[in-house]
């Protein structure tokens, strides 16, 4: 066994010595084409699949949430909602895995069974998204919906600083410039003749929508660090651990909140097929926030995401007889202004 592993690797050497000796001679862009060329532009196009998927499912979250409303109250369990979310995204990372399975067997790397030191980290990003959106139900105590609207933007500052701390990459100065005037152009599109409110947002609800962002922002950076650290791991794999523990603190969300009305009414009490879509709709999202971390980073999330609420807001005049204002046209402008200096300057 030896002989023959030695005597591969001899072979893969002398291979690859015929293969420079082939390129020697040959300008480094032709060298660099041949082994890469296919490759980048196959990483490109899925890439900007996931990410155009993302946009397009997060665009159209908002509009479900509404329709799935009556009389302008929810008359099923938020959190019951959100536990089915959960259960629907390990589910179908289960299928696509039985896919995998079928078609090229059970490896290392698609294999559910892993160790302690790797599923150890999956349950510290569900934990944090539990205090968030427990954070998000005492925070309009201190705000209105537009007000928190318009502070949910600090997502944005809080994951480029966190995506610089954590994860070591660097943003040039026009990124980091961008970034802010992205942030600027989001909160510009979603001002109001009331806006002027948040500005009188009393202490308690700053330090909220503050805690909120850094645990938002820490836990997609996190995320991405979880599913990168192993490059080679299947991300059904790495999705299902994450979406495993995502159930269970979601089950813990229901016993301390609903637990009454899940026991008395049922779990899909007040549900309709608005709100089945919706589930489906934030369950897709999801796993495309996945292949977005695996396939791209947090930093394109943001911008998908930001997208997506323009989408909304143009889709919403047709729907629901939304009126644009010129703080929209204003702040739209700004967003794709930023997009455009985020391409120009990527580090070289």
């Amino acid at each position: 066994m030896e002989y023959r592993k030695l005597k591969d690797q001899d072979e893969d050497g002398n291979s690859a010595a015929d293969d420079i000796e082939n390129l020697r001679g040959k300008p480094l862009s032709v060298a660099a084409s041949l082994g890469g060329g296919a490759v980048d532009r196959t990483k490109w196009k899925r890439k900007s699949m996931v990410t155009l998927a993302l946009t397009v499912l997060t665009s159209s979250q908002a509009i479900l949430i509404v329709w799935s409303k009556r009389a302008g109250k929810y008359e099923y369990s938020v959190t019951t909602a959100n536990f089915s979310v959960e259960a629907l995204k390990c589910a179908l990372s289960l299928v696509a895995l039985a896919r995998i399975w079928n078609n090229e067997g059970v490896t290392e790397d698609n294999r559910l069974s892993t160790t302690m030191d790797e599923v150890i980290v999956y349950p510290i990003p569900a934990a944090l998204y539990l205090v968030k959106n427990l954070l998000q139900y005492y925070i309009f105590a201190y705000v209105d919906a537009p007000g928190y609207q318009i502070l949910k933007n600090l997502n944005i500052i809080s994951t480029g600083v966190l995506y610089r701390i954590i994860l070591k990459r660097k943003l040039s100065e026009i990124q980091w410039a961008a970034f802010i005037i992205l942030c600027a152009g989001c909160t510009t599109a979603q001002l109001n003749p009331s806006s002027d409110h948040v500005l009188q947002t009393p202490l308690q609800g700053w330090v909220m929508a503050i805690v909120m962002a850094l645990l938002s922002g820490f836990a997609g950076v996190y995320t991405e660090a979880i599913i990168k650290r192993r490059p080679s791991r299947n991300i059904n794999v790495q999705n299902f651990w994450l979406y495993v523990f995502g159930m269970v603190f979601n089950a813990a969300a229901i016993v301390i909140q609903d637990f009454d009305a899940v026991v008395n009414k049922g779990f899909f009490h007040g549900y309709s097929f608005i709100t089945v879509l919706m589930i489906l709709n934030h369950a897709l999202s999801g796993i495309a926030v996945s292949m977005v971390m695996k396939y791209a980073d947090n930093i394109v999330k943001v911008y998908s995401t930001s997208v997506a609420m323009l989408l909304t807001a143009v889709v919403s005049v047709f729907l629901f007889g939304f009126h644009l204002s010129l703080a929209f046209f204003l702040g739209s402008t700004v967003v794709s202004v930023s997009v455009y200096l985020h391409s120009i300057g990527k580090v070289r």
